[in-house]
């Protein structure tokens, strides 16, 4: 387990074991690969960032993952791979999420992408997202570098 402080300074434990704070969050995060590229959303308030977002009532996880991808970027998932979790102690609580890696089987332009602007193609991510703008504060903290070797590991 990984111990670490986010981009707000609160408390994240991340975890590449099955499921070691719930196994049922309600929270879901997918770094996703589409022709050799990763695949993005923007965000309208925080930036780029990958798909993701709260499991609603009825929802499995996987099905949340799912559902999150297509509604943020278009994307059709071919397959889903649990890499792990994570829980955050902040000051408004607690937050539970899994973090999925998915590979991309198509992607179709939508009428709409909810709280996004839709889907964003990158061939490479930069060497550091702390200090740039264009990023959303999930991608500044430990958990993509340390879920990217995972994956890179496993699966490029």
């Amino acid at each position: 387990m990984k111990t670490f402080y986010d981009f707000y300074r609160n408390q994240v434990k991340l975890s590449f074991e099955d499921h070691p704070f719930s196994t049922a969050p309600k929270h879901v995060w997918v770094i996703c690969r589409f022709q050799d590229q990763w695949l993005l959303t923007k965000h309208k308030d925080r930036g780029l960032e990958f798909p993701g977002g709260k499991v609603e009532k009825g929802e499995t996880a996987e099905q949340a993952a799912l559902r999150e991808v297509f509604e943020e970027t278009g994307a059709y998932v071919d397959k889903l791979n649990y890499i792990g979790q994570y829980y955050v102690s902040g000051k408004g609580g607690t937050i539970i999420k899994n973090v999925y890696y998915a590979y991309i089987e198509k992607l179709e332009d939508q009428p709409h992408y909810y709280e996004t602007e839709g889907p964003v193609l990158l061939s490479r991510l930069p060497d550091s997202l702390k200090e740039n703008k264009l990023y959303s504060f999930m991608m500044k903290d430990e958990v993509l570098p340390q879920c990217l070797k995972i994956i890179e590991e496993k699966y490029l």
